[in-house]
């Protein structure tokens, strides 16, 4: 399965148009000679780029080739995620943005050193970048190592092309380039997915006869109210388990906050975070649908033995390439669809990165330090994030099954950090002792439910031949992502003791992880 010419015209475009994006900025307006400007585009920004940009940094290319092989394997469940989405953001749109807003922060952080003190901040912000130089790395490798096996497509090429663009735009055009970017991308991530379905469907077809396999071999699932914390994914653990998932990564996520510290006004900034709401439940139904298509082709036509050796994101490759080969271009669209996840998240993550370390490291403890230089060195800030991006990558194709771990570590830290900031907003009588103490024994719960999940998981199931591993679910920018390929779809026994809570649904972990900080941090404010 061979790209042709047209499919790499269309790759390179879509890196071109990034890379423009980010030279108009920094040769026009202010050029980027302030810190206002660089990291929070003088907050200027009206509600729908922002709202485009906030989905592209939560869907990125994990997300694209997860859903559809969770729908594939595991059928219509996952889309009640959907109903998180509602409260997931309006909380942040009526409690989080209006006290981000009015404090005019640079770095989500500064709050917790003005409600608690400056150790709590740096804590967070540790934690924080901890968590980030983890996962971009990987979140730039995965999809390029899973296009690479599918298409061979070359491995290194697609990294290295991606990151290097991605640096560009973000270290020239500072942060209205990432918006702007963001909001092209996004459009290149929906044509990619309707093409896909669109000519898919064709295939079968239609809708209907998609939708009558799925339902005859018990793809479309009903509403399962099973209570049970354990079980994978039911309506609660999706609609109420999401929306913990959700708050850390819309509330408090220093990504997505810098995007609303950057609108022109407080009533743009909450405006964003409602315009997001429809945008998520489409990008939602392209992956459930790109999901169900898929399943509904393999009914009517056989896998070959190489497909059925493909660890799950490898099949919506497979898939891809069987639908759309005959049609020059598509392919690349799709492809182009794809780096356009990978590029919108490290955007984000690099630009994030280069704001906190400069407001929370370095400003604090750096006396008299001049806007010229701040400027200066936020943008060498996410030059060098950008590198370690490129190293972490590397890295990553060294760790083999051990990516899991490094998805794992993302979805652990969210749930902490999101306690942090409901204990110092909602209890007045939470003190600086009881937020890090809270802090550290968050981490300390969140590492030793998710390190014993995985381990647990990886004695269950041997791995998949030649797998590249991505977890198959929403794997974005700080969506609760856990090792889901490594269980089986039906465990042989029921696990007990720890390996029961160790089989804890990943959907709760930021709900438990968070409710831990709070619980924690008040009792030791108590005491203290």
């Amino acid at each position: 399965m061979k790209f042709g010419i047209t499919d790499y015209v269309i790759f390179v475009l879509l890196l071109v148009f990034s890379a423009g994006i980010g030279l108009f900025y920094a040769l026009s307006g202010g050029k980027q000679r302030t810190v206002q400007e660089f990291l929070l585009a003088n907050r200027s920004m009206t509600f729908l780029p922002v709202a485009l940009s906030l989905l592209a940094t939560f869907q990125s290319a994990v997300a694209i080739l997860g859903v559809p092989s969770e729908i594939y394997r595991f059928g219509t469940e996952y889309w009640f995620l959907g109903c998180s989405y509602f409260l997931g953001l309006l909380i942040p749109a009526h409690v989080f943005i209006p006290i981000f807003y009015r404090l005019r922060l640079t770095s989500a952080y500064e709050y917790l050193e003005l409600r608690f003190n400056k150790a709590v901040r740096i804590c967070g912000t540790v934690t924080f970048i901890f968590q980030m130089v983890i996962y971009m790395g990987v979140v730039l490798y995965a999809p390029a190592l899973a296009l690479n096996a599918v298409t061979h497509f070359d491995l290194w090429v697609g990294v290295l092309a991606v990151g290097c663009v991605c640096i560009l735009y973000t270290t020239l055009g500072g942060l209205k380039a990432v918006i702007w970017t963001d909001v092209f991308q996004t459009f290149v991530m929906f044509a990619g997915q309707v093409a896909v379905i669109v000519v898919g469907t064709i295939k079968v077809g239609g809708i209907g006869r998609v939708w009558q396999l799925a339902d005859e071999h018990g793809k479309v699932s009903g509403i399962d109210l099973n209570p049970d914390p354990y079980e994978r994914h039911t309506f609660w653990s999706l609609a109420f388990g999401g929306v913990f998932m959700m708050l850390s990564l819309f509330g408090v996520n220093q990504a997505q906050v810098q995007r609303y510290l950057s609108s022109r006004t407080e009533r743009q900034a909450v405006l964003s975070c409602y315009a997001v709401f429809p945008c998520q439940q489409i990008v939602l139904c392209l992956g459930c649908l790109t999901g169900l298509v898929m399943f509904a082709y393999y009914q009517e036509n056989s896998l070959t033995p190489e497909q059925k050796n493909a660890s799950p994101d490898q099949m919506v490759l497979y898939f891809v390439m069987d639908v759309l080969h005959e049609m020059p271009g598509l392919p690349g669209l799709f492809v182009a669809c794809l780096f356009s996840g990978s590029l919108s998240t490290i955007s984000s993550a690099f630009s994030s990165l280069a704001a906190v370390t400069m407001e929370d490291l370095i400003r604090p403890y750096v006396a008299e330090i001049s806007e010229r230089r701040a400027t200066l060195y936020s943008k060498l800030l996410a030059l060098g994030y950008g590198l370690i991006c490129l190293g972490m990558a590397y890295i990553s194709s060294m760790m083999g099954s051990v990516l899991q771990a490094a998805f794992s570590i993302f979805g652990m830290v969210g749930g902490p950090l999101l306690g942090v900031f409901c204990l110092g907003m909602f209890f007045p009588c939470a003190n600086s002792v009881g937020a890090i103490v809270g802090l550290v024994a968050g981490l300390a719960m969140a590492f030793w439910v998710g390190i014993g999940s995985f381990l647990t998981n990886v004695q269950v199931q041997p791995p998949l031949p030649n797998g590249t591993r991505i977890p198959s679910l929403d794997g974005n920018i700080t969506t609760v992502v856990m090792t889901t390929l490594l269980t089986s779809a039906t465990t042989p026994q029921r696990p007990t003791g720890l390996k029961k809570f160790y089989n804890l649904s990943y959907m709760w972990y930021s709900a438990h992880n968070s409710t831990t900080v709070v619980v924690v941090g008040l009792l030791v404010s108590l005491l203290t």
